[in-house]
């Protein structure tokens, strides 16, 4: 009997399962093995040991597989496809078949068909192919250049506009009298302070850091240094907390804003990709999604339902999230 091993390589975790024609046997996870977030080095190492534990899961021998599919954040990057090629194969035995990790997650979702995938998790991405098998993107830029909607769009947002509701606030404090042009008129005095201080201290105490100067020197602080750069994105789900209601308390207005701006984004990118796809398209057209953000940030996920029912009622959007190794192991088999 033939088995397939299934790789799903992202910005935040790596995931594979062993599996023979009919069932998986077996799943394994490690670390991110991303070589623009950690070492060709370290990445061997983790793809190592997560290999030899889903074959000791498996209790099959990785010289007996038939295919592996590899579906690899960053594919774009020559590095990092030379670095696939060079270590699963030396390995694991049979064909090896490398993909970018939007490519296994849109087999997930419609097995070869056409459709929309959006993706937000560290990073974001959204990826459309047509009936023809032509590919459509939008996003997927990096941290710096883009990626809105992403846990490190969202953590990133967050901070920076706390920080801008602290100096209006502060503003007021000092200046009560003075007419505050950029200051948002609609917005009570009372209520300028409380997101941002909310916001702040949930920062604070999950960077475990003791004071607003603290929380700024680490935030603009770079790898390389005697700390490592902040993860942004961990703390999207500071945010989702902050944003919701806790029993007679209302949730943090400004949280709430930083996740419906993500949905909204998301959407955006949708809507430019199913209009790239239009010439194509002979019917309405599903959308499915993945990644920690869509997955588990129910305010994100329905700003952007919203944000598509206005701007593209012709999309279908799938109910619940894709996992990518379903894709992976879906090519595999079939190739």
């Amino acid at each position: 009997m033939s088995l397939y091993l299934a790789i799903d390589a992202g910005g935040t975790k790596t995931q594979c399962l062993l599996a023979d024609d009919r069932r998986v046997l077996a799943r394994a996870s490690t670390g991110t093995v991303k070589l623009m977030r950690i070492s060709e080095e370290e990445a061997t190492r983790r793809m190592e040991a997560m290999l030899e534990e889903v074959a000791a899961a498996a209790e099959v021998s990785l010289d007996r597989v038939t295919r592996t599919c590899f579906g690899l954040a960053g594919i774009a990057s020559p590095a990092a496809r030379a670095w696939a090629h060079q270590i699963v194969p030396a390995l694991v035995a049979g064909d090896f078949l490398l993909c970018g990790d939007e490519e296994i997650a849109l087999d997930a979702a419609f097995a070869g068909g056409p459709g929309i995938l959006v993706i937000a998790g560290t990073g974001s991405n959204v990826v459309g192919r047509s009936a023809t098998g032509a590919l459509f993107g939008a996003g997927g830029w990096g941290p710096v250049l883009g990626d809105e909607g992403s846990g490190y769009w969202i953590g990133l947002e967050a901070l920076r506009a706390a920080l801008r509701a602290h100096d209006r606030s502060r503003d007021q404090d000092e200046h009560p009298d003075r007419d505050h042009p950029h200051q948002d008129l609609d917005q009570p005095r009372s209520e300028l302070a409380g997101p941002s201080s909310c916001l702040l201290r949930a920062i604070e105490r999950h960077w475990e850091l003791d004071s607003l100067a603290e929380l700024v020197a680490f935030a603009n602080q770079r790898s390389g240094l005697r700390r490592p750069a902040p993860d942004f994105a961990a703390l999207a789900p500071i945010v989702a907390r902050c944003a919701q209601p806790a029993g007679d308390q209302p949730g943090d207005a400004l949280a709430a804003q930083v996740l419906e701006r993500a949905g909204h984004e998301l959407a955006e990118q949708v809507a430019l990709v199913a209009r790239k796809m239009s010439a194509d398209a002979a019917e309405p057209i599903g959308v499915a999604y993945t990644g920690s953000v869509l997955s588990h940030i129910a305010p994100v996920r329905a700003a952007m339902l919203a944000r598509l029912a206005v701007s593209v009622p012709a999309v279908r959007v799938r109910d619940t999230p894709v996992d990518p190794l379903e894709g992976a192991l879906w090519r595999a088999r079939q190739a």
